[in-house]
């Protein structure tokens, strides 16, 4: 018998927000940092930006990270401020369909993020829309730097949960990156793999929205 979704869990960038990963390394060149594209891709990045999405080192540490990349002294303020270039927008439609979906299912939002991003779009947001939707619109964001965990590892599904008494197979989990996708499948977790279209286009979501 096939199972009933009665969760979902959302990724962040490149579902809910509009994200851009080379506004990143476009930045940090304007400040005389070249080639930091070969750090930080959608598809691979340093080991320690990886240390710092999973909260085990600090914003301080980060910044002395970049900052011993680079040819001239960076500020906060440009370290900073290059990291959120990354930030694009979240569009209201997105919000109404979160909206729809919060009466009809559990939601969940889980990204790999870092402290730095995570007050910039906590920011950003509240100020569009009135109020943090990550909190109002989500039973619980669960962010990696505070998790302590990163996608793709099953454990951080399985954490997940487990903490929210979640049936993995009546758990849907949405990200736009496909080893993320195997890693909530390893999981046991249903899983939508939002690569080719926007999330208010997906077909699942249209379908479990009727």
């Amino acid at each position: 018998m096939k199972a009933v979704i009665k969760n979902i869990i959302l990724d962040l960038g490149g579902v809910i927000y509009d994200i851009r990963y080379e506004n990143i390394a476009d930045t940090f060149r304007s400040y005389g940092l070249q080639n930091f594209e070969a750090l930080y891709t959608r598809a691979e990045q340093a080991p320690e930006i990886d240390l710092f999405e999973e909260g085990k080192i600090s914003p301080k540490q980060f910044r002395n990270f970049i900052r011993s990349l680079s040819p001239s002294l960076l500020t906060d303020s440009q370290i900073d401020n290059a990291w959120n270039a990354i930030l694009i927008d979240l569009p209201a439609v997105r919000v109404h369909l979160l909206e729809k979906l919060k009466k009809k299912y559990r939601l969940f939002l889980f990204s790999n993020t870092n402290e730095i991003n995570c007050l910039e779009f906590e920011r950003y947001v509240t100020e569009k829309f009135g109020e943090n939707i990550f909190e109002t619109l989500f039973e619980k964001s669960y962010y990696s730097h505070t998790l302590g965990i990163k996608k793709p590892k099953p454990e951080a599904f399985l954490k997940i949960c487990g903490e929210q008494q979640l049936i993995p197979k009546e758990t849907l989990f949405i990200d736009d990156i496909k080893r993320h996708i195997f890693g909530a499948q390893l999981a046991g977790l249903k899983t939508y793999w939002l690569h080719k279209e926007k999330l208010e286009e997906c077909s699942t979501i249209n379908e479990i929205l009727k």
